[in-house]
């Protein structure tokens, strides 16, 4: 699917990813720029985009092969892990911080952004610290980090705190200090996600609050880390179509243009990522109605508001490029869109000598709730209307054996083949409301007896999905609409998996070739 826009063209189109690319952050390092986004609990991790353009992108690789502790992710975690990450460039290295909400602040480094890069290090310990970023200030050579808090685990939230911390990234000096209190800020809540930076003689943190889905950006300023900082809302949806503008990173050209990347939660489509404008203005005043004191505050947007058509960036043109979908599993391998749901064991994928996927049917208990399974490798659901395909064929011998598609969040759905009791294999449907804690029947079963299908997925507006089959004898649809549904942080994603029921001994496999997704 293309999200881009074609190198012919003289704009660009918000959103520039049109999926679930979450608290979106991003640096320059000579012609190139890199993106990278929250992953929560799936496998691997951190996911590293990279562009010309600042307008299309591909994904290149990831930054966490796995989640740890590893313990804590053998089975799901799905709104827990990896949140709100900061990429920084600093001394001829790649940095990344990030906050997992029940350990703490964690950062990895590497000289190149395709790696190797080191394992996680704990950087500072507690429950509670998310959306970490880090400042070399290369002027003094002292080093900074600025965190929020999550009050779910926490008790407190609003505020940001500041932390000298050790120039090689691996501690922090002191016990940090409240540097912004929104509690103090008439009208602000929520506040979080902050990205710190050095300009014109002032630090400037770059924060939402309000809620992501219908707050705004603000900007903080003052001449020293500490404080004190003055605040302004620099974005917010006005009379435009982009609900809460939300959370991401300033970057600059080589050129001197300055850029602004940021959220919009879109419901089951999870948070798509938006491209804004950015200059410095006047001084102006802050949201207090007092005066600034000196220099010029940043302007987002069209004079605060998000543009949702605007003239692209100055930069040479780029043919059109996306994150890959489509995938024909060339030697049994899947490509990088592709994450597990928990850190990933030995056996779940198997290489061969051919194309397509081979996944064994793992044996457990939980193969009645797709949302308990550590071995559903998962994508990204499209944000545009779109057609998703697969064949799957069910080699399980095992009654209960069983492979699909899948449509997967707080509710699911999946379309697929089961192996009964009698031994022959059974096209079924099958869904989960949220508050369902086991999957029931959506569709009638039908008798597949090649053991094979065709599957097919129709996402049209609102997340609203359309499930059929094929198996042989022409597509046909399957139970009623299927309306997608997110968890609390996370968007709706697609899987695929193969499971049976506990017991002993090797349960078989399925097999999956061909997925494509098309527009509709």
């Amino acid at each position: 699917m293309t999200y881009g826009t074609p190198e012919t063209c003289e704009t660009y189109t918000n959103p520039i990813l049109n999926a679930d690319w979450s608290d979106p952050d991003v640096v320059r390092v000579g012609d190139d720029f890199y993106l990278t986004a929250s992953s929560f609990g799936r496998a691997p991790g951190l996911p590293l985009l990279h562009s010309r353009d600042l307008v299309n992108w591909t994904l290149v690789g990831h930054a966490l092969e796995r989640l740890e502790p590893a313990a804590e992710f053998r089975t799901p975690r799905h709104d827990c892990g990896v949140w709100a990450p900061s990429l920084r460039h600093h001394d001829d290295r790649f940095w990344i911080f990030w906050g997992d909400p029940d350990q703490g602040i964690f950062q990895v480094n590497a000289p190149e952004i395709r790696g190797p890069w080191t394992r996680p290090h704990l950087v500072k310990e507690g429950r509670g610290l998310i959306d970490p970023c880090p400042l070399w200030d290369e002027e003094t050579g002292e080093a900074y980090l600025v965190h929020a808090w999550a009050k779910s685990r926490a008790g407190i939230k609003n505020r940001l705190t500041g932390h000298r911390m050790h120039p090689d990234g691996t501690s922090l000096l002191d016990e940090g200090k409240l540097i912004v209190d929104g509690d103090r800020i008439p009208g602000w809540f929520t506040l979080e996600g902050p990205k710190l930076y050095r300009h014109d003689g002032w630090f400037w943190i770059l924060a939402p609050a309000g809620g992501v889905e219908t707050g705004w950006q603000g900007a903080f300023r003052a001449r020293d880390f500490f404080g004190p900082y003055e605040e302004r809302i620099v974005l917010e949806q006005k009379d435009t179509d982009v609900n809460g503008p939300h959370q991401g990173g300033w970057v600059r050209t080589p050129s001197g243009e300055d850029w602004f990347l940021h959220f919009q939660q879109r419901g089951a489509h999870g948070r798509v990522v938006h491209l804004q404008p950015m200059r410095w203005g006047d001084g102006g005043a802050s949201r207090s109605g007092e005066a600034g004191s000196g220099g010029g505050w940043p302007v987002f947007g069209d004079e605060g508001a998000p543009v949702l058509e605007h003239p692209r960036p100055a930069l040479p043109p780029q043919p059109p490029a996306a994150p890959a979908t489509d995938d024909d599993f060339p030697g049994g391998r899947f490509g990088r869109q592709w994450q597990w749901t928990a850190n990933p064991q030995d056996g779940w994928a198997t290489q061969h000598s051919g194309d397509g996927l081979r996944l064994s049917c793992v044996r457990t208990a939980d193969a009645h709730d797709l949302r308990r399974l550590p071995n559903v490798l998962t994508q990204r659901l499209p944000g545009t209307p779109s057609a998703v395909e697969v064949e799957l064929a069910l080699h399980g011998e095992e009654p209960g054996a069983r492979a699909g598609l899948a449509v997967l969040g707080d509710a699911f759905g999946w379309i697929g083949l089961q192996r009964g009791t009698d031994g022959t294999v059974h096209l079924v449907h099958r869904f989960a409301e949220p508050v369902a804690d086991r999957e029931r029947d959506a569709g009638h079963p039908r008798l597949a007896p090649e053991g094979r299908a065709r599957l097919r997925i129709e996402i049209g507006a609102g997340a609203r999905c359309r499930f059929a089959h094929d198996l042989g004898d022409g597509p046909r649809f399957s139970g009623p609409v299927f309306a997608a549904t997110p968890w609390r942080w996370v968007g709706a994603l697609l899987g695929l998996f193969a499971a049976a029921p506990a017991g002993t001994g090797h349960a078989g496999a399925a097999s999956f070739t061909e997925f494509r997704i098309r527009p509709l």
